[in-house]
């Protein structure tokens, strides 16, 4: 009887394993969080084998392991609530010199490596529309949803799910589904981010102008790195509140909260969310280089539009990054 369990254990996980990527990156997108995405797709898996021997194959293997994802974070999501990033929570702050305070006890949105995306390598189509549906600022804004239609929006907009099919889900019309629907995407349309704006993470000119960023600020540059950003550019650092809009506004953050000398920082290029990103290391007393921060970029036409920079240094090892540069 032993021998027969881890028989069917083994073949559960065959056949389970090839969509944990996905699901990773589905229960990404509406939780906002990598480390609560991993917690879901466990608690996923866990009630996909203890109801394993009751799935009749009515739909498929995938589909059925998505309905159980989304009841798992639709629940994780009542008891959570939202993860917010600093600019959707007030103004912009006005004197970067003035100290600003860490809220850690605000749940804020975390970066996802882009290891995360679940896209088929094989298919560029996959890549560019997993790419567009893991950007930080459409997770951001789907965070102003409520649960059930940043649901609708998910399974519909993103996987395709046909209305019937969500509403299978949620024991409702197609009706209720689609009106759902038109009130998510308007609300989204509101607060999502303009798409059109931005530059491919191929294009040339953003390679360059990375580099460029990276150097300015490793040399600690500041007139260098002004003049890379756009002038309505917009910097926010979570777990910090405050958020800064402008390039003079942020160069005197960085000058005066930073204080940086040459060689006080270290620059890896990573990415997170299809977008470009730097792990930043700063100089200890020892000399040796530590993990600090996490800076994730917009990049737009002749110019850096949008900087989200993370302070949990927990990131690194999830992102792969080592633990010294």
């Amino acid at each position: 009887m032993a021998n027969n369990t881890a028989t069917q254990e083994r073949e559960f996980e065959e056949l389970v394993d090839p969509y944990r990527r996905e699901l990773l990156a589905h229960c990404y997108r509406m939780l906002g969080s990598v480390h609560d995405a991993e917690d879901l797709v466990q608690e996923t898996y866990l009630r996909a084998w203890r109801s394993y021997g009751r799935f009749e194959g009515r739909s498929s293997l995938r589909t059925w392991l998505y309905k159980i994802a989304t009841n798992a974070c639709l629940t994780a999501i009542e008891q959570r609530g939202m993860r917010p990033m600093p600019t959707g929570l007030g103004g912009p702050t006005d004197e970067p010199e003035r100290p600003v305070v860490a809220t850690p006890e605000v749940p804020w949105l975390e970066p996802a490596p882009d290891g995360l995306l679940g896209a088929d390598p094989a298919d560029p189509a996959s890549i560019v529309a997993a790419r567009e549906s893991t950007r930080l600022a459409f997770v951001a804004a789907l965070q102003h949803l409520p649960a059930r239609q940043r649901v609708t929006l998910i399974l519909r907009d993103v996987l395709k799910w046909r209305a019937a099919e969500v509403a299978d889900l949620f024991g409702t019309s197609t009706a209720a589904v689609n009106s759902a629907l038109q009130r998510a995407r308007a609300q989204l349309a509101e607060v999502g981010p303009q798409r059109d704006r931005l530059v491919e993470p191929t294009d040339p000119e953003q390679r360059d102008l990375l580099e460029r960023y990276a150097k300015a600020f490793e040399e600690s540059d500041i007139d260098g790195l002004v003049e890379l950003f756009k002038q309505d550019a917009v910097w926010e650092m979570p777990p910090y509140p405050e958020w800064f809009v402008g390039p003079e506004r942020i160069a005197r953050l960085i000058r005066s909260k930073c204080g940086p000398e040459p060689a006080t920082f270290r620059l890896l290029p990573t990415g997170a969310n299809g977008q470009p990103a730097y792990a930043v290391y700063k100089r200890g007393g020892d000399g040796a280089y530590r993990p600090f921060q996490i800076q994730v970029f917009d990049i737009a036409r002749g110019g850096i539009q949008h900087a989200s920079v993370f302070f949990d240094t927990r990131l690194f090892a999830f992102f792969g990054l080592p633990e010294t540069a």
